[in-house]
């Protein structure tokens, strides 16, 4: 009986030469990550194990939630992590003016790549599949445990292999297929399960692409989301990260629980409404509703806060002007990304549409700060999460969208049609 990606990788971390989906397993850990929130969780727990770290080059703390800090707690909580990290000498801790959004900075950074056996405090830790790695989020009991051994014991999962195929349309990015995907399988469809995907449409995918939808890849209920590692992924890999790293490929008869077919040529714009990613509707859909009006857009995240995503909104926003009943937040994913913003003439375009544009942080995605709502409020957003209260008062309404239908919205002051963008000027 032939194994996933996931189970290879995971076998290979456990020191054995197969294993099975339900296994209970022990494997070696390449990244331990923990960000402001769950850092400062998993500290007293690390002391009661262990002194220092098991390997001070692969335990990461990232402070990206509540910066710049908004709050005296944020404030502590930030100082917390920041003198664990000089205390135990990790190498890799990233300061607000030095940092990023924790998964959008790890790849840049180079900090993580195929093949590896990740966990991070933090459910969207999946991401990192999309370099063909087993990365999953965990709680912080767990982060501890793995910083002081190196160690974690997983359930080894079961699998969904998604078959694309096609090439997807001008204004169709990896948000609107893991939207559209979710919407097919439902927001438990993959639960504990990986999602592995597959297929001669991924050539048509974009490495951010890819990290949006393996970054979602949680939303479904998934353990982890992953992609083969593909030229792309590999010219990626040897440009950003200097580290050693192991290509595994499914075997031929691996078993599946399901098999998937997805075309992408036809997959719509598509938007997620509240209060679940999973309730997702063609933007075809949408305009044949009465308008939905907004009060804000949030373009950034840790999902579609990457250049890709700044260069699309960019060029719906650029000669227009945002509505002006509506406030726009766009938050670039890394200090890198914000200056390559600057460069480019980005910034300015953000500017002069009437948009805030902020430093790197999660900041709005889970009501934090930086764009917290209302009772009422509608909002379009970049980030994964719709649920109640995710942004703010549980009486607003988020919807889920690309960075070119955000921008497309941020324009018209409703849920608009990107292939339409400035029409309703």
């Amino acid at each position: 009986m032939g194994m996933t990606m996931t189970q290879k990788i995971l076998a290979d971390h456990a020191g054995l030469e197969h294993v099975e989906a339900g296994q209970l397993i022990m494997a070696k850990l390449d990244v331990v990550m923990a960000n402001d929130i769950t850092g400062p969780m998993a500290v007293p727990v690390f002391y009661q194990m262990a002194e220092r770290v098991y390997d001070k080059e692969k335990v990461v703390l990232v402070p990206d939630h509540f910066t710049p800090n908004k709050d005296i707690k944020s404030a502590e909580n930030s100082k917390s992590i920041r003198e664990f990290a000089k205390k135990q000498g990790l190498t890799h801790y990233y300061e607000v003016g030095r940092m990023g959004i924790e998964h959008a900075i790890l790849p840049e950074k180079g900090i993580v790549a195929a093949g590896e056996c990740i966990i991070g405090a933090d459910s969207h830790t999946c991401t990192y599949g999309a370099l063909g790695a087993f990365s999953t989020g965990v709680g912080t009991t767990d982060i501890a445990t793995g910083m002081a051994t190196g160690e974690l014991w997983f359930k080894v999962p079961g699998a969904i292999k998604f078959v694309l195929t096609g090439k997807p349309g001008k204004f169709v990015s990896g948000k609107d297929i893991i939207i559209h995907i979710i919407g097919r399988i439902g927001v438990d469809g993959a639960l504990y399960k990986s999602m592995e995907f597959t297929g001669d449409g991924i050539a048509n995918l974009t490495m951010d692409d890819r990290f949006t939808m393996a970054n979602m890849a949680i939303e479904a209920g998934a353990k982890n989301g992953i992609f083969p590692v593909d030229a792309l992924a590999e010219e990626y890999l040897k440009e950003h990260t200097t580290k050693e790293y192991k290509i595994y490929e499914a075997d031929e008869d691996a078993v599946y629980d399901e098999i998937v077919e997805v075309d992408l040529s036809k997959i719509r714009p598509t938007v997620a409404f509240p209060h679940l990613p999973g309730n997702a509707k063609t933007i075809d859909e949408v305009e044949a509703m009465d308008p939905i009006r907004i009060d804000q857009v949030v373009i950034g995240s840790c999902t579609n806060g990457r250049m890709e995503d700044m260069r699309r909104a960019a060029a719906i926003l650029k000669g227009r002007k945002v509505h002006p009943d509506v406030r726009v937040m766009v938050i670039p994913g890394t200090q890198k990304i914000y200056k390559e913003c600057i460069r480019e003439g980005l910034a300015d375009i953000f500017i002069d549409a009437g948009c805030a544009f902020n430093t790197p942080s999660c900041g709005p995605c889970m009501g934090g700060h930086m764009g917290v709502l209302a009772a009422g409020e509608k909002c379009v957003s970049t980030t994964n999460r719709n649920f109640v209260g995710r942004m703010g008062h549980v009486d607003s309404l988020i919807y889920l969208a690309s960075p070119e239908t955000a921008a497309a919205s941020a324009i018209a002051g409703y849920i608009a049609n990107p292939e339409k963008a400035g029409e309703a000027e």
